[in-house]
């Protein structure tokens, strides 16, 4: 089973090559990626390693955090799992520009009082339609336990 690691810290001149001739003295197996700036083309400051298993993960991040490439040196450590309809590091296109903002106003940074938004607001998220039969029995079954308590 591949694991994919984290590569940070990299230099913004960095070339995917030049990655990889790093990793390539550990093993030739290893595969390279260098995340890059759409509009520019440089490199974002970090990028992934994928290696077969994880005693290579290990040997990796054991020999190569703290490296000095470039005058900079790097962060690695296993990579969390990406996100879906995420890149790496940015917000899909459809997502809301502040993410931790408040839609219902008021005590805004005060969670003590999130309570589910009602199905009869606009703004409110619809069932799947595929699971609102389920889901419609669900609350079915919890308002005759709730009655009955």
């Amino acid at each position: 089973m591949s694991i994919r690691l984290y590569v940070g810290n990299l230099p913004k001149d960095l070339e995917r090559q030049e990655l990889e001739a790093v990793f390539a003295e550990f093993d030739s197996s290893v595969s390279t990626k260098v995340i890059t700036d759409r509009k520019t083309g440089k490199c974002r400051g970090f990028g992934f390693v994928t290696v077969k298993n994880e005693e290579q993960a290990n040997q990796i991040i054991e020999k190569f955090n703290g490296y000095q490439l470039k005058d900079s040196q790097l962060k690695i450590e296993v990579a969390q799992p990406r996100s879906k309809g995420k890149e790496e590091g940015e917000q899909p296109a459809n997502a809301p520009a502040s993410a931790g903002s408040n839609k219902r106003g008021g005590n805004k940074g005060n969670n003590k009082s999130r309570k589910p938004t009602s199905t009869n607001e606009p703004e409110s998220v619809q069932p799947d339609p595929r699971w609102a039969q389920e889901l419609e029995k669900l609350k079915q079954l919890l308002a005759t336990q709730t009655a009955n308590s």
